[in-house]
């Protein structure tokens, strides 16, 4: 997994990572975790006003506070960039991982994944597309978050697709190119939705849910597996995903399972 911050990691470490023994020293370090936390709120309302060509000033003013007070807790621009990145993957995350592990039959399974990533992406336009884009206040930055989160995300489907068809009596090979595929068709369905809302995003997520389920149904088949799309399997197979947080979440997790 490609590393999201790769400047000062020590340095950001030491300063805000695992307590001290000091407890002065401690509360002033959950004092600025809570603080970047709500800078980053407040990043995201002025994403909803700008739109991804915000600069800094926007988001001091959606904080209320002055632009050196903003720096005292970010770095630069690409420090706010990457916090806005983690805190993406934490609502997709969220959303994502309670759908794919519902126990309920493939069909409508496949369903609430899709449309839990589509949701997220319909409530924060802006924060995909500044993610996407890679820039903050016309800012290149190093880290490639949306990238990072597809790798994440189909890493985790094919360790689930190769359970399900070892289950099956079927060869596992095939996981990783499956999940990679299902991955790239839905976001790259999403960019072209987000940008033309030629339909409603309940047919899109039904049309992508019918494609998904034929290409599994046809490759099933093709081994002598018949599955029922409205009958719940045996066994439910779980995802767990987590990521190590950097610099003041660095010990903490989002794992779901």
């Amino acid at each position: 997994m490609v590393d999201r911050v790769k400047r000062n990691r020590k340095q950001a470490s030491a300063r805000d990572g695992v307590p001290t023994g000091d407890a002065r020293k401690d509360r002033w370090r959950k004092h600025r975790v809570a603080r970047r936390k709500e800078f980053v709120e407040a990043a995201l309302r002025a994403l909803d006003e700008h739109g991804p060509d915000l600069g800094m000033d926007h988001v001091a003013a959606a904080a209320g506070v002055t632009k050196p007070v903003l720096y005292r807790h970010f770095e630069d621009k690409a420090d706010l960039f990457v916090a806005l990145g983690q805190r993406g993957t934490e609502i997709l995350l969220e959303r994502l991982i309670p759908a794919i592990n519902t126990e309920l039959a493939p069909l409508p399974r496949i369903r609430m994944a899709i449309d839990a990533y589509f949701t997220v992406i319909e409530e924060h336009p802006n924060l995909y597309r500044l993610l996407v884009r890679k820039s903050f206040a016309e800012k290149p930055v190093d880290s490639d978050i949306v990238a990072e989160d597809k790798e994440l995300i189909a890493t985790a489907l094919t360790a689930l697709f190769g359970d399900y068809m070892r289950m099956f009596g079927m060869d596992s090979g095939a996981a990783e190119p499956w999940a990679y595929g299902v991955v790239g068709m839905v976001q790259n369905t999403g960019d072209w939705w987000l940008e033309r809302r030629s339909m409603s995003r309940d047919s899109v997520v039904e049309y992508l849910t019918q494609i998904i389920w034929a290409a599994i149904d046809g490759l099933t088949r093709a081994q002598g597996v018949v599955l029922d799309p409205n009958v719940p399997l045996e066994e439910n197979k779980v995802v767990r995903m987590s990521r190590q947080r950097d610099r003041t979440d660095q010990n903490d997790q989002t794992e779901a399972g």
